[in-house]
């Protein structure tokens, strides 16, 4: 089980590299405070996936060192597997058992002591709200459900670093709000450390002490979410034309209003950062009228980490193209459902 070291994450120069793909992961560094939550966030194809299977000792780091709860992933697994837990993107349930049947096998290869399986599978279902659904096979549950149970699986031998690979994605609002609400409390109550990939930004928004932003297997920014924001610093306008035709022409007026900045599409809005700060919105609706444009649609927004993430990289987060995350399927990366059976 775990020991005194520091449940923290350093990592120094990381690298994967795939035969048929350029580099996953390119020589990144972070470090993750014993007791934090931290957001890996990224589009499908950054990085993600990649670097925590290599942080839960799934796949081999090619250059780099990672240290995990004070050992290296390399020459230490087993004892880096003996400290963490992990949920990974498509959770290895038999849908022939029921979430009782999956504790009891869980703890059995924990080596829990028998008097306690029974103790700690009951306590970890009703935390998770499985209570009612306990003795069904799990080929019934919903998605939000399977989750749920698999974040339980993660938990049976008290890890003390837990990582989740984009652990609400598919999930119905409820269901994600109940295992945020589950995260903070292991992270503020019992002090585990959380590695949380994530695809939204709302969820890194609201989880996350800090956020590290990877793109195209690099990090381009890290930071408190509310420091990022910061950085960014002006508010943005959005735009949309009642006549399609005069896109362009908004393109053009907003653009006098951006700096450096060029306007571009979110969604169907042509939006722009105001260099002049929220003081400008009179000067763009005068510029808009005198050039006799109307809008359907005109709206001021504080920075938030899409803006943050399209001043780093040049583009949105969202609505990102869908593709196999990290190319992992085409390059010779493991398909690995679950990290749970790897942490024994």
């Amino acid at each position: 089980m775990s020991d005194q070291r520091p449940a923290s994450i350093e990592v120094e120069g990381l690298v994967k590299e795939f035969k048929k793909g350029p580099r996953a992961v390119d020589g990144i560094d972070l470090h993750v405070d014993p007791g934090e939550i931290y957001g890996f966030l990224g589009p499908n194809g950054a990085g993600k996936s990649t670097t925590v299977l290599m942080l839960t000792t799934l796949l081999p780091p090619d250059e780099g060192t990672a240290r995990v709860a004070g050992y290296e992933v390399r020459e230490d697994g087993a004892r880096v597997r003996e400290n963490i837990g992990a949920a990974l993107q498509e959770a290895a349930l038999d849908p022939y058992l029921t979430a009782r049947e999956h504790m009891r096998l869980q703890t059995a290869l924990h080596g829990l002591p028998k008097a306690e399986r029974r103790r700690r599978g009951d306590d970890l279902i009703a935390r998770l709200g499985l209570a009612d659904a306990a003795d069904r096979k799990v080929g019934g549950y919903s998605g939000g459900m399977k989750r749920r149970l698999d974040l339980a699986l993660a938990l049976v031998h008290g890890p003390r670093i837990l990582f989740l690979d984009e652990p609400t994605t598919g999930l119905d609002p409820q269901s994600r709000s109940s295992l945020w609400e589950e995260v903070r409390r292991l992270a503020k109550q019992e002090g585990v450390t959380v590695f949380l990939t994530t695809q939204y930004l709302e969820e890194a928004d609201s989880l996350a002490d800090r956020v590290g932003i990877i793109d195209n297997g690099v990090i381009v920014a890290e930071g408190t979410p509310e420091s990022l924001k910061e950085e960014i610093g002006e508010p943005s306008v959005e735009a949309v034309p009642a006549d399609p035709s005069r896109n362009e022409d908004v393109m053009r007026v907003l653009h006098r209003f951006g700096g450096g900045d060029c306007p571009h599409y979110v969604n169907e809005s042509i939006a722009v950062r105001l260099k002049g700060g929220s003081a400008s919105l009179a000067e763009v609706v005068r510029a808009l009228d005198a050039e006799g444009i109307e809008v359907v649609h005109l709206q001021l927004h504080a920075p938030t980490l899409d803006d943050v993430f399209l001043a780093k990289t040049g583009r949105t987060l969202e609505g990102a193209e869908e593709e196999d995350d990290d190319g992992e399927g085409e390059t010779g990366a493991p398909n690995v459902a679950s990290a749970q059976a790897a942490a024994v």
